[in-house]
């Protein structure tokens, strides 16, 4: 059995996303779709990967997590960037 980056998805509900990719990232990402049904004997889209793709691609970018963590270019030297729960961007 493969051991893929991506660990096997939570339940959730399902959303849309609408992206356009190029014909090498789309079989790459349908290949990648196909590995993961093979490993976790559960069919997921595309789409539905995609999200949890993204957040595992953030999470692990050293550079990324260290420019958060020290304020991003545009915040103020002393203002450091704030998580919105869901519930709190919805009622903005």
């Amino acid at each position: 059995m493969a051991h893929l980056k991506l660990g096997k998805l939570p339940d959730r509900t399902p959303s849309k996303i609408t992206i356009t990719v190029g014909a090498d990232l789309n079989q790459a990402l349908m290949d990648y779709a196909a590995l993961y049904r093979q490993t976790y004997g559960e069919s997921e889209t595309v789409a539905e990967l995609i999200p949890f793709m993204l957040s595992e691609f953030l999470e692990s970018d050293r550079a990324f997590a260290k420019a958060r963590k020290e304020g991003l270019p545009g915040v103020g030297a002393s203002e450091k960037p704030r998580r919105q729960s869901v519930a709190r961007l919805n009622d903005t």
